[in-house]
């Protein structure tokens, strides 16, 4: 699974987890709403975990947030499903061609762009919250009632 799906994903289950709080949010439960299947879902919740941004208990009790929703950030739950081989946005190539001139600069000349954008992106995560998506959500879920 790529970062942004699991990032897409995670951010759904943190959203169900708000919204099923005096209920059971099981992996099962959980991947219905996702729509995929628990293990997935029991992959990206161990990552959530370990990141504190859950309590995780094994079997019915099923899962509940570690913090309130307002604390939570969409750039703790992108670093807490971020694996460390995946260098964010966007990966250099591997050995291009020194004997290119292209291919000896084309990493110096664009590795600058990509942090800056990387920069760009984490401090717009930074900005909001769970809370806020849980919001927009039952926005959207109002509006779809009319």
């Amino acid at each position: 699974m790529t970062i942004s799906s699991r990032f897409a994903v995670a951010i759904h289950i943190l959203s169900l987890l708000e919204l099923n709080k005096d209920g059971v949010s099981t992996s099962e439960y959980i991947s219905g709403s996702v729509n995929t299947n628990p293990v997935v879902i029991r992959r990206i919740m161990s990552m959530l975990n370990k990141a504190g941004l859950t309590h995780v208990r094994p079997g019915v009790a099923g899962a509940k947030l570690a913090r309130e929703m307002s604390e939570i950030t969409l750039l703790d739950v992108y670093r807490a499903v971020h694996v460390v081989e995946e260098d964010g946005l966007f990966s250099m190539h591997e050995k291009p061609n020194p004997e290119c001139p292209v291919g000896r600069n084309i990493q110096a000349a664009i590795e600058p762009i990509f942090s800056a954008a990387q920069k760009a992106m984490e401090d717009t995560l930074a900005k909001i919250t769970l809370q806020d998506i849980v919001e927009d959500i039952g926005e959207q879920e109002a509006k779809s009632c009319e």
